[in-house]
């Protein structure tokens, strides 16, 4: 990518996320901070709340990659996603 695209006020940024509780990837926005997949969320609210609060690791951050464009697939329960239009990568 040269740069030289420009972001839209309606562009969704996502980043690829694994869930911290069954090991999954998945898409949320950025710096959302949800860190359960949306299958595990649920479970993990049921949890009882720890006595004490882990201590936080902050990760290094590199760029963000840019998809210009995209549709998102429909499918059974836990299989949705997004599929680029055009190009070589898809997710699901």
């Amino acid at each position: 990518m040269d740069g030289s695209l420009k972001q839209d006020e309606n562009d969704v940024r996502l980043e690829l996320k694994y869930c911290e509780q069954c090991g999954g990837l998945w898409l949320r926005e950025c710096g959302a901070g949800v860190v359960y997949c949306p299958s595990c969320q649920p479970k993990v609210a049921e949890l009882p709340i720890p006595k004490k609060k882990p201590h936080r690791v902050n990760l290094p951050v590199g760029k963000r990659a840019w998809v210009e464009s995209y549709k998102v697939v429909r499918g059974k329960p836990g299989e949705e996603g997004l599929e680029a239009i055009g190009g070589v990568a898809w997710a699901r």
